[in-house]
């Protein structure tokens, strides 16, 4: 047997014999809420028109999802510690199944609303307690990273799943079956959790539920993600786009407040503070501005500048779901046991960053197969191989007992990341499109083609800050990430607390 140095969690969860079948319904539940954010957008137009949804509130298919989900995470995660990880994952996924059989029959705007809501609601308890079973049941150093590579690749790759499958289900069925497409997803993975999950009872948290933390965290999150969904479409400088982030900022600052004083914090301070943890939540949600600007830019490129049916435009994402599965299943599996996570994670993004160098090479006639193609696959390889060692280090070594909020805030950075980079990219992209068809309006033979010029060069040009973030991102993870080094102490590991060291065991041969 190998020896190992560094902390590691009781191996409870190590002896599990049906870990690998459980691992098999947990990833299944995480890819059915990741695509889900992705699967819907494709069918939306046509949604709409069915529904009777006016233009000014369709993105509120979009962001009742968001809002909800994002504002949940950090509640639905600390449910998981106190109630059981296994049955909230369960209620969950049963719940996610009836909120998607809910939006599939909608037969107005209110009910499709309602639906969005509810599998926001339902994927807040799914998401953290998906992934905090990972960490209480994979604590040998080589199980956790077969593990997290199989859960990275599916967390990474799901987005470009749901463009994929919402193309193919709106193209050849029926908008509905975006949603209906969910129901078998839930029951097989609900069915299966029954059956084969075996939570350790060692780490489950007794403690009572922080009432006002939940009120603060929830309100304060909805707020932040309502500020940048709304400051796309109303402007950063629109009065209520102001007040709403600076209520955000005020429940946010008082839940840090209250949380450094009540005895039973919904989110301890520990688990946030720590440089590790810190860094990876960072990192990880940086890195998501630029992921979720490129899945809008790229979808608008292929569909309106070069003609791709949806389900063309789903499969054209084909090269980065391969690339992230490679890079988080090959190389941040055979790595992670032997280099430092941020050995991983700082040239991880270095190389998607390269990738997205690439793309501001875009113009009209770009070739797929020569630029775009090569692109995705950089990027993809570098995301996965990045994303792996981020999933994992985000809950290693974390008192058992809060495992399901440390995953849940692994959560929430990447759903913040989401709604910064839907807004900050898109109004940078749009700001840069008016100011080029401006200055060559004058001139223009063919307006139409200036149009899709001015597109082009908007989307480049907010590529570029996408570029940018993500040499952040590789900046910070090497920074920050200390964790891994064997026989010694991350900096910043607290003296007295085990859950505060995480060294990443490092395997001897």
């Amino acid at each position: 047997m190998p020896k190992t140095s560094g902390t590691s969690l009781p191996d409870s969860g190590s002896a599990d014999p049906n870990r690998w079948k459980a691992l098999v319904f947990i990833a299944l539940a995480q890819l059915m809420v990741v695509l889900d954010a992705t699967i819907v957008n494709i069918a939306l137009p046509t949604a709409q028109q069915d529904l009777g949804i006016s233009d000014g509130n369709r993105q509120w298919v979009i962001t009742a999802y968001a809002l909800a989900f994002g504002g949940l995470l950090l509640f639905g995660g600390r449910i998981a510690d106190l109630w059981g990880r296994r049955r909230t994952f369960i209620v969950g996924l049963i719940g996610f199944a009836a909120a998607s059989a809910l939006g599939g029959a909608a037969t107005g705007e209110a009910m499709m609303l309602g639906a969005r809501g509810l599998q926001g609601a339902f994927g807040a308890l799914l998401a953290p307690a998906a992934l905090s079973l990972l960490a209480v049941m994979f604590t040998d150093a080589k199980e956790r990273a077969k593990a997290f590579g199989i859960y990275g690749a599916i967390a990474g790759g799901g987005g470009a799943v749901g463009l994929i499958l919402g193309g193919f289900l709106t193209e050849y069925l029926n908008w509905r079956w975006t949603f209906y497409v969910n129901i078998p997803f839930a029951i097989v993975a609900a069915v299966g959790a029954y059956l084969v999950i075996r939570e350790p009872e060692s780490a489950r948290n007794r403690s009572s539920l922080d009432i006002p933390g939940v009120v603060l965290s929830t309100l304060g999150l909805v707020a932040l993600v309502y500020g940048f969904t709304r400051a796309e479409h109303s402007g950063w400088t629109d009065g209520l786009t102001v007040g709403v982030f600076v209520a955000s900022v005020v429940l946010l600052a008082a839940f840090v407040i209250t949380e450094a004083k009540v005895k039973a914090p919904l989110l301890p301070l520990r688990v946030l503070t720590e440089r590790n943890r810190g860094g990876v939540y960072l990192s990880l949600g940086l890195a998501v501005i630029a992921m979720f600007g490129l899945f809008l830019f790229l979808t608008f490129y292929l569909q309106i500048v070069r003609g791709y049916s949806p389900v063309k435009t789903g499969f054209a994402f084909m090269p980065m779901i391969v690339g992230m599965i490679v890079g988080s299943t090959q190389i941040g599996t055979r790595l992670m046991t032997r280099v430092p996570p941020r050995m991983l994670m700082a040239p991880g993004f270095l190389a998607a960053a390269a990738g997205m160098l690439m793309l501001t090479q875009l113009d009209l006639n770009s070739s797929y197969a020569g630029l775009i193609m090569p692109a995705q696959l950089l990027l993809g390889l570098g995301m996965g191989t990045a994303f792996m060692p981020a999933m994992s280090l985000a809950t290693y070594g974390v008192d058992p007992a809060d495992s399901g909020v440390a995953s849940a805030m692994v959560n929430t950075s990447q759903q913040v990341g989401g709604a910064i980079g839907t807004a900050l990219l898109n109004t940078i992209a749009a700001s840069a499109t008016t100011s080029y068809i401006s200055d060559r309006a004058a001139g223009a033979a063919d307006p139409k083609l200036l149009e899709l010029q001015g597109m082009v060069h908007g989307f480049t040009s907010a590529i570029w800050w996408a570029v940018g973030i993500l040499v952040i991102s590789a900046g910070i993870a090497f920074a920050l990430i200390t964790s891994g080094r064997p026989d010694t102490r991350p900096a910043g590991g607290s003296a007295d607390g085990a859950e505060d060291e995480i060294r990443i065991p490092v395997v001897a041969h």
